[in-house]
């Protein structure tokens, strides 16, 4: 261990677990705090660190896919979480699914058993004036320590309650029947739009009304904002609600009639690159299988490629955008690291991710060397794309996809597309972890 250099962690989930091992291993005290079993969120019955509370699902292995990628991507940088899931593998096809006793259990054993690595359960409630910090104290973060944090930030988007809707990639949208304009013609074509018909309607709202639903918990029952209510709430409100409300068709023509639509669903860009649209007003709390088939039925959206489903539950993080720098580092104090899903990043692969990079990157300014962000063309670095991304104008959390990486210059044809992709991000990934030593 490097004398005098010691890291404070707060959390013990995956970010902070995977952050603890990687600065563990490149020489620096670590100092682990994690409140169970002196105290559990409404989630968490075990006193095991790494606790996977909602699934014991880790997405799917397949390269082609934005989890398969990121899962690769930790593999070869050595990462405790990504070892721990393949010793406890259990069947799942081409997903990573484990026991998960078994997965927290190897997790807590080598984090208490490693040199270098202290563990103490107690709970934290301020954010120490001293040290090196990372907090990754997740979705459920402790009423007193969201309020320390939520003064450490000026209270700016620390959400409580987190209503989000779908995003589907740009070439997934058919633009033989949606089309581009704003309401009016009023600040060009920023919207796409997706008309539906009065026979079209009615049948989608009889879909949402009918479609099932994810009953909240206990500790999720709070009463969203008027504005963020999920769209089949506004359905039990009346059959004209939607048609009033998000989807209303005021100042637009569908080009193919000159005429205005019955109704109409507008996505609105997500990111400078216009890989990614969001579905303004659509967040729900349909079930994922359900979404995928009732938002189908809107019309340019058959064939939609979601990237992120809509939803609403409890959740903490922080305006990272505005807050942190592209290292994880809190602009107004760079002591001071957030990783998981505090920062921003939706899913257990993604909150190790962020964990990984905050571990790497608080050693490496512990030991007064450059920080340096991995690639934006790996999964890592789009992640980090995502948490620094200025151009939505409300910051929700997202899971790995493609439509994060930065588009390929040229593709011969559109199947080869996510192959090349792959391919640049491991090798731009290799040069990253040599530079890294």
């Amino acid at each position: 261990m490097v004398d005098g250099k010691r890291l404070l962690i707060i959390g013990g989930g995956l970010a902070g677990s995977e952050a603890a091992w990687q600065a563990a291993s490149r020489g620096i005290a670590v100092t682990l705090y994690e409140m169970k079993p002196q105290r559990f969120s409404a989630a968490h019955c075990s006193p095991l660190l790494g606790e996977l509370v909602c699934s014991n699902s880790l997405k799917s292995e397949a390269l082609d896919t934005g989890p398969g990628l990121l899962k690769e991507e930790l593999r070869r940088l050595g990462s405790l979480i990504i070892h721990a899931a393949e010793e406890s593998r259990v069947p799942a096809g081409s997903a990573l699914a484990v026991d998960r006793d078994v997965f927290s259990r190897l997790i807590t054993e080598a984090l208490e058993s490693r040199a270098g690595i202290e563990v103490i359960r107690e709970e934290v409630t301020v954010v120490p004036e001293r040290d090196t910090i990372i907090i990754a104290t997740g979705p459920l973060t402790s009423d007193a320590l969201a309020e320390a944090i939520g003064e450490l930030t000026q209270r700016r988007s620390l959400a409580f309650y987190d209503a989000i809707s779908p995003i589907v990639t740009a070439d997934s949208i058919n633009f033989e029947v949606a089309f581009k304009g704003s309401r009016y013609n009023k600040g060009g074509a920023d919207y796409v739009n997706c008309p539906l018909s009065e026979e079209e309607y009615y049948h989608f709202v009889k879909a949402v009304r009918d479609g099932s639903k994810v009953p909240l918990r206990a500790f999720e029952k709070i009463a969203p904002f008027e504005g963020c209510l999920p769209i089949e709430d506004l359905v039990e409100r009346g059959n004209n609600t939607l048609a009033f409300g998000p989807m209303k068709p005021v100042g637009l023509l569908d080009p193919r009639t000159n005429e205005r639509p019955f109704a109409v669903v507008q996505l609105r860009q997500e990111n400078k690159e216009a890989t990614l649209y969001n579905l303004v007003g659509f967040q729900t709390k349909l079930t994922y299988p359900e979404q995928d088939r009732i938002f189908r039925l809107i019309p340019g959206l058959e064939q939609a490629e979601f990237v992120r489903h809509g939803s609403l539950h409890r959740n903490t993080f922080i305006d990272a955008p505005r807050l942190l720098r592209s290292t994880l580092q809190l602009t107004k104090d760079p002591r001071i690291f957030f990783a998981g899903q505090i920062t921003g990043v939706e899913g257990y692969m993604e909150s190790t991710a962020m964990g990984l990079v905050a571990g790497i990157n608080a050693a490496r300014a512990l030991n007064n060397e450059a920080i340096l962000p991995p690639p934006h063309t790996t999964a890592l670095g789009a992640l980090l794309g995502h948490i620094q991304n200025t151009y939505a104008p409300r910051y929700e959390p997202m899971n790995i996809n493609f439509g994060l990486l930065p588009p390929l210059e040229r593709v011969a044809r559109k199947q080869d597309k996510r192959g090349l992709m792959v391919e640049r991000a491991l090798r731009d990934l290799a040069c990253w972890k040599e530079a890294l030593g």
